[in-house]
């Protein structure tokens, strides 16, 4: 794993004489992503930079930029090309003579001889930038589920990319505007979508796309895209011996690798089945990591070390207490905007505990939105049954009524019986945002700005939804859902945690189940085998009840939860107060900070009901705090 970083040397980007130097502190902003080694290119037309984590051919000849065997391309690479030995033999078998042992170099041969093309050969994890001296053209692209992060900043005749947007910042010419709309859409999803950033003209190159630059102008292409379409006539035990052997493949493929080599261990089954599968692969035991709480109702250390006990791994354990305080701040700001999932907290620290013992980690993301894992899914199955027996007119007329009158039932039942109303009454699409919509509306209304209301009263968060859903290629509503979240909240939140927090710690992490090839074949899969009747991912289950035992397969899904009412109540109560109080905090940019006030009160009194809300602007105003002098 690496970090990369770059920009274009024309007449818009002045100061020539200062470019090296800027050049080589964009590598420093990212160092944390390849502390082993640096290297920069520079010519007339293009500066890149290189932050290497040495994983496969540790010798200096691994090292980039890697210029290509002919000399005309230079490449910058970030991530992981797990068939580049099969590659490698058949562009033997047409001549080609390697220099290294590493799958850089087969990247960049594959491209020279094949250009675009290459990327539907690549299985893999990658972000990349080749530089073209002849045509004096740059070619970037993203892996297919966007496992790699790409930014970019685009500006007249002005182009500057890198892994992250701290390296971008390192540029003197970079001083952007906010979005609002960006501030929108974090608010109700956690994360804002790509293609945007919270930064004006600062850009995430979306996953499965390539971007092609040069004098002559910018293009940008989709390249890959799931489409769910059912497997036909295949038995159940045909299914899953064919899921069984993909996953298998996956986790095999992934455990190559020049450097230690461990899991993460949760105890669920999406990382029990990997930890399973890699303990079949490997001669020696395999090292796990499990990340614990004092709080049981988010503890999952027995079932972790329940597993490890049974494929008698090297386990190893640490215990999230006071150290949140001490240390959110400073996790925050590897995001370089508003991120507000709040298990970016224990992933950083099983990353931390992971790098002690390893470089590399095997993950088990991806299971939930494959196979359709989530809460979410369920409850929205039992919303859309009873949305389809009424018509849509009654539904549209009579149902917010009843939603309102409920609304004045004393206590829970009132509560429920009005969202449940509010939400069947709603189109599917819009029911899907509003019921995992992180900002409720209501709450919204209350402490917005009427400036800032006024200035994105034109535009709608729930359409980046509505977007995905009326546009996915499927024909049932489950498989909708899927589709929608693969595009959004997979690459958009998944991902970025994990990316940023294994990085911070400069740890790659490998996602088995997310393979393209398991990918595709999970969304050939029927919906009512992944969520067959109250039970999810029923087919992956079923899959490894050869392999795992019933109390990890059933088990309640407790997910990367963290305490967070009590978190804000005591932990880092001290920290976040401020930004709640003070007139000039980041989130005066948006909200009525009286009426922040106020929910913060209610929250210290007792009242659990804004506390998601309280959350996301806590990270918010930490945002603000660190980037501010960035913003113009």
């Amino acid at each position: 794993m690496c970090g990369l970083a770059g920009f274009f040397r024309g007449p818009d980007i002045p100061d020539r004489d200062s470019h090296r130097d800027w050049v080589s502190r964009m590598g420093d902003a990212i160092v944390h992503r390849g502390p082993d080694a640096s290297g920069i290119f520079l010519d007339d037309d293009i500066a890149l930079v290189h932050q290497r984590l040495s994983i496969l051919d540790l010798s200096d000849a691994g090292s980039q930029p890697m210029v290509s065997g002919s000399g005309r391309f230079v490449i910058v690479f970030n991530g992981e090309i797990y068939n580049f030995q099969a590659l490698k033999a058949e562009l033997e078998g047409q001549g080609v003579r390697f220099r290294t042992q590493t799958d850089t170099e087969v990247l960049l041969e594959l491209y020279e001889r094949h250009g675009k093309a290459c990327l539907s050969r690549l299985n893999g994890m990658f972000a990349f930038a080749i530089w073209d001296k002849e045509k004096r053209s740059l070619f970037i692209a993203r892996d297919r589920l966007g496992k790699k992060p790409l930014y970019y900043y685009q500006v007249a005749g002005q182009f500057i990319f890198g892994s992250e947007i701290k390296a971008l910042f390192a540029v003197p010419v970079i001083r952007p505007a906010l979005r609002p709309d960006a501030i929108k859409d974090f608010f109700a999803y956690q994360y804002i979508p790509d293609p945007k950033t919270i930064y004006a003209n600062i850009y995430k190159l979306p996953p499965g796309h390539w971007m092609e630059t040069s004098e002559q102008g910018t293009e940008i292409q989709r390249y890959w895209n799931l489409s769910f379409h059912p497997l036909q006539n295949r038995s159940l035990e045909d299914i899953e011996a064919g899921l069984y052997e993909l996953i298998d493949d996956a986790v095999r493929i992934r455990m190559v690798s020049d450097v230690p080599l461990g899991a993460f261990l949760s105890g669920g089954v999406d990382s029990s089945a990997v930890v399973g599968l890699m303990a079949g692969h490997s001669p020696k035991p395999v090292t796990t990591c499990t990340i614990g709480f004092d709080d049981a109702r988010f503890d999952e250390v027995d079932y972790a070390e329940k597993v490890a006990r049974q494929f008698k791994t090297d386990h190893h354990v640490f215990t999230v207490r006071e150290t949140v305080s001490d240390n959110l701040t400073t996790i925050s700001r590897f995001f370089d905007e508003p991120f507000a999932d709040p298990s970016f907290v224990p992933t950083f620290f099983v990353s931390q505990l992971a790098r002690k013992q390893v470089t590399v980690a095997l993950a088990g993301d991806g299971g939930d939105e494959n196979f359709a894992g989530y809460t979410k899914y369920r409850t929205d199955s039992i919303e859309n049954r009873i949305r389809s027996m009424i018509p849509a007119p009654l539904r549209h007329s009579l149902l917010p009524a009843l939603a309102s009158l409920a609304g004045h039932i004393p206590g829970t039942l009132g509560q429920k019986a009005q969202t449940l109303l509010g939400t069947v009454a709603l189109d599917p699409d819009m029911a899907f945002f509003t019921s995992n919509c992180f900002f409720r509306r209501s709450v919204w209304n209350r402490v917005i700005t009427p400036e800032f209301s006024r200035e994105t009263r034109d535009y709608e968060p729930a359409d980046i939804t509505r977007h995905y859903y009326q546009n996915a290629p499927a024909e049932d509503h489950l498989s909708r859902l899927l589709y929608t979240d693969i595009n959004t909240y997979l690459p958009g939140d998944i991902l970025v945690k994990v990316d940023r927090m294994s990085m911070a710690n400069s740890l790659e992490t490998r996602a088995p189940l997310l393979d393209y090839r398991v990918v595709e074949y999970a969304a050939a899969i029927p919906a009512a085998l992944k969520l067959k009747g109250a039970e999810k991912k029923f087919v992956l289950k079923d899959t490894f009840s050869q392999l795992l035992d019933d109390e990890i397969l059933y088990r309640k899904k407790m997910g990367f939860s963290v305490p967070l009412a009590q978190w804000l109540r005591s932990e880092i109560r001290e920290l976040v107060e401020p930004l709640f109080l003070s007139p000039t905090s980041g989130l005066s940019l948006c909200f009525r900070m009286d009426e922040v006030e106020k929910l913060w009160r209610a929250h210290l009194a007792g009242d659990n009901r804004y506390t998601q809300e309280l959350w996301s602007m806590a990270v918010f105003a930490l945002w603000h705090e660190h980037y501010k002098d960035h913003i113009k």
